[in-house]
């Protein structure tokens, strides 16, 4: 299976400017290729695949105007028309919205490369139209005799340079069934609770650094737009602790992530569509630094990696109100309330571990008999199976 390692580096001088040549170049041709494509189909609904496009890219190179395409390595730019063709997909296979232009300032700057425009020996990196290999920091070892398939070289709004090398790595391998599951109700006064009755705490990693953020967007808030170097030096500082944040934050998840696929055969979660929950003015911020949708994420592809199993139980499974004792069903849960006592079996219960009890017997019952019902009666035995969702990455 293979598997991609980030590393930091520091590029020389000339290094970064032949790669912030090669970034320009790449957005360059992605918005050129979409801008043809959104103009043949509007005007003469023709489609236009990727060789059409990798045939334009020829044709602009030779003209006076785009001659500077020549300058850099080919090879990203051809990936660039790939990852063009890759979002055209998703939006025709109904998966993602159409494909959007790249802006300067606010895309992602990154640009792949395939093995023939790399070297790569003795843990030195070295891409095409560069003298000299990347000055990689080896943070951990690749696994032994891996030889990268692709490298993809990016820069963040902080300025730090990352390369990504993506590997077949040998050490994925199933892990013994262990015969263990858990069910995980996610939330904002403890990121995650078991059904073991583990609460697990949430860091609120933006709230530690907010007054420091706060004070750096103040001062960014007065830099003129064209005040050029200094606006810039203060727009780093705000995006420097935006990446301090986010640093903690996946480190955080990983540790957990890691530590339930390894322990647990079945994890269950609840399907939330975190972008719906976004909305809600109160509490959109510590939902964001929560990052729920990133945890799912990280369950899933490293459940694939491990032999592990998650299910998604249905979004609109009242795990919360639901008694995971007799089965009733209350008439209303407010998001206050964090402990009850079920009408039916008198059963006093902690709001979370109860909805973590629930989605733990939904996720076992579909992986059972696949059932798809939601309870609608608030009787004893009004528990039922829902629908299991089969894992996903949301491009």
């Amino acid at each position: 299976m293979k598997r991609a390692f980030k590393y930091r580096f520091y590029p020389t001088d000339a290094q970064a400017a032949e790669l912030s040549r090669t970034f320009g170049c790449v957005r360059k041709v992605y918005n050129m290729a979409l801008a043809a494509r959104t103009e043949a189909w509007t005007l003469r609904q023709e489609r236009v695949n990727y060789n059409a496009t990798s045939a334009m890219l020829t044709a602009w190179k030779k003209t006076e105007e785009l001659a500077y395409l020549n300058e850099v390595s080919s090879v990203p730019l051809q990936q660039a028309l790939r990852h063009l063709q890759a979002a055209f997909t998703h939006f025709f296979g109904k998966r993602a919205k159409y494909p959007r232009f790249k802006s300067r300032k606010r895309s992602r700057k990154s640009a792949e490369y395939t093995t023939s425009a790399f070297r790569f020996s003795d843990d030195r990196l070295t891409l095409a139209k560069m003298a000299e290999p990347l000055d990689i920091v080896w943070s951990r070892p690749l696994p032994a005799g891996a030889q990268p398939s692709t490298v993809t070289v990016s820069e963040d709004t902080a300025g730090r340079w990352f390369v990504s090398l993506l590997v077949e790595d040998p050490g994925l391998t199933p892990l013994p069934d262990n015969g263990s599951a858990v069910g995980v109700d996610v939330g904002l006064d403890h990121l995650l609770t078991l059904s073991t009755g583990q609460k697990i705490t949430n860091p609120r990693h933006e709230r530690r650094d907010r007054a420091q953020l706060a004070e750096a967007q103040r001062e960014l808030s007065r830099k003129a737009p064209g005040d050029g170097a200094n606006r810039a030096k203060a727009r780093r500082k705000v995006a420097r602790i935006h990446a301090r944040i986010t640093d903690r934050r996946r480190d955080h998840l990983h540790k957990i992530t890691t530590r339930l696929v390894r322990d647990n055969q079945t994890i269950v979660v609840e399907d939330l569509t975190v972008r719906n929950l976004l909305k809600n003015g109160h509490l959109a911020r510590a939902i964001s630094d929560a990052a729920w949708r990133e945890f799912r994420s990280m369950l899933e592809y490293k459940a694939a990696w491990y032999g592990r199993a998650v299910i998604a139980v249905d979004r609109w499974f009242p795990s919360s109100k639901l008694c995971s004792a007799c089965g009733a069903l209350q008439e209303r849960m407010p998001l206050q309330v964090r402990t009850w006592t079920c009408d039916g079996c008198g059963a006093s219960h902690d709001r979370d571990v109860n909805a973590a009890n629930n989605l733990l017997a939904a996720g076992l019952a579909v992986s059972a008999c696949g059932a798809g019902v939601r309870p609608q009666r608030r009787t004893p035995g009004g528990q039922s199976a829902t629908k299991q969702e089969s894992p996903r990455r949301e491009p």
